[in-house]
């Protein structure tokens, strides 16, 4: 069995301190021929990223992919909105889920599997600032028992 090429391109740093994940799934990108060799470079942000279902289809907005520099000046709109790739039935629960008080869904990273551009996105609730403070707490705390063990 061959294992299959992965190539992460770009993460969502502050998508796991600002929300708890519930559920991910791994989704197709539609494209251009330009942002694809852009993304190749690694010319791509997620920092204000978010998805939205409209219209029956999932659709990406906010994602920075940068300039590739042979394409010239008229290569593609930065930060244009992207159609994401998903089966009719994962777009119906996502609408379920959705609909529900206080979730969104966020992108995680931006990868190639096997030469293909894929997006891991993130069904999520936003965490509040008392929750965010425990998790660091918490965080520090197992980094202390960490050196406790090494120093005994």
């Amino acid at each position: 069995m061959s294992k299959e090429s992965i190539k992460l391109v770009t993460r969502n740093r502050k998508a796991r301190h600002q929300y708890h994940i519930l559920e991910t799934w791994e989704v197709g990108l539609v494209l251009t021929g330009s942002e694809v060799k852009a993304l190749r470079e690694g010319n791509a942000s997620l920092s204000d990223a978010y998805a939205r279902v409209e219209g029956g289809e999932a659709w990406l907005f906010n994602m920075h992919i940068g300039p590739y520099g042979p394409s010239g000046p008229d290569a593609h709109e930065h930060k244009r909105r992207r159609k994401l790739l998903l089966h009719k039935q994962e777009i119906r629960r996502l609408i379920g889920k959705v609909e529900q008080a206080g979730l969104t869904l966020i992108p995680l990273e931006v990868y190639f599997r096997s030469g293909v551009a894929k997006l891991k996105l993130a069904l999520a609730k936003g965490k509040r600032f008392k929750d965010r403070r425990e998790d660091i707490k918490r965080r520090e705390a197992d980094r202390e028992i960490g050196r406790a063990r090494k120093n005994r």
